[in-house]
C-alpha cells in the first residue's frame, strides 16, 4: 500500500490545500478530496498553480481520472470537492449526516461547489460513523468544522500510521482540544474540541504522522508526491 500527498493549491494565508492517494495492494485507487474547482475565477479564495491541478497531480504517478476507484470525501467544502466531475467512474464515500446537509442547502458555503458535486450521475455511498473503509484505511468521523466531517487513517506497516486530520485540526496550532482556538469555518465549538481530543488520542495509539488540513510549517516536512509514504 502507498499514500501520496499532493498540493492542489494554496490558501490565502499561504497554507497548502491538499489532496491525498491512497493505493491499496490490489492496485485498487483510492482519492482522498478533490481540490478547489479547476475553472475557477481568477482571484478565487485558492491559488491553483500550474501542474497543481488533481489531473496533473494524477498524472506525475502515472494515473487518469479513471483509474480512481474511490473518492472519500472529507468534506463538501469547495477546496475540498471542486473537482467531484472529474471521476464519474468513482464511488464516492462521505458522512451520510454530512451529505444530507449539504444537499439540504442550509450551510450555503457548501453550495460553492455543488455543480462540481451534485450531480445526478455521481454515485455515492453514505457511511455512519467510524468505518473501516478498506484493511488498513479506516474513516474516523470528526465533526466541529461542519456536521459529519471525516479524517483518515491509513496503516503502513513499513512507513508507520499516518492521520490525515484534514480540516478536524488544520494546524499544529490546533492540536490541544481545550485551548485551541476555532477557525472563521468551525460551526460547533463543543464538537471540535471532543474531535480534536479523539483524534490526538488516535493518533497517540497508533503512533501515527498527524497530518493536519492546512499547515504551511509542516508541509515542507512531509513527504509529498510524487514521493510517498509506502509499507
Amino acid at each position: 500500500m502507498k499514500l501520496y500527498l499532493f498540493q492542489l493549491g494554496t490558501n490565502p494565508v499561504g497554507a497548502p490545500v491538499p489532496g491525498y492517494l491512497v493505493q491499496l495492494d490490489d492496485g485498487t485507487h483510492v482519492l482522498v478530496d478533490t481540490g478547489f474547482p479547476r475553472d475557477a475565477e481568477p482571484g478565487a479564495f485558492v491559488r491553483v498553480g500550474p501542474g497543481e491541478g488533481i489531473e496533473a497531480r494524477l498524472a506525475g504517478v502515472g494515473l487518469r481520472p479513471q483509474d480512481i476507484a474511490v473518492v472519500v470525501c472529507t468534506h463538501l467544502d469547495p477546496d475540498h470537492a471542486g473537482n467531484h466531475d472529474l471521476f464519474p467512474d468513482a464511488e464516492f464515500v462521505v458522512q451520510r449526516s454530512h451529505y444530507e446537509l449539504a444537499r439540504s442547502g442550509t450551510l450555503g458555503r457548501l453550495d460553492m461547489a455543488r455543480a462540481k458535486w451534485d450531480l445526478p450521475h455521481l454515485k455515492y455511498r453514505l457511511v455512519e460513523g467510524d468505518t473501516e473503509l478498506f484493511p488498513g484505511l479506516v474513516l474516523l468521523e470528526s465533526p466541529g468544522h461542519v456536521e459529519g466531517h471525516q479524517s483518515v487513517l491509513v496503516r503502513l506497516p513499513r512507513s508507520g500510521a499516518v492521520l490525515l486530520a484534514a480540516d478536524a485540526i488544520p494546524s499544529a496550532g490546533h492540536l490541544d482540544p481545550d485551548a485551541r482556538a476555532m477557525t472563521p469555518f468551525d460551526v460547533d465549538e463543543a464538537a471540535v474540541r471532543s474531535s480534536t481530543r479523539k483524534l490526538v488520542e488516535r493518533a497517540r495509539a497508533e503512533n501515527a504522522l498527524l497530518v493536519h488540513g492546512h499547515d504551511a510549517r509542516q508541509w515542507p516536512t512531509l513527504r509529498t508526491g510524487p514521493g510517498a509514504y509506502y509499507d
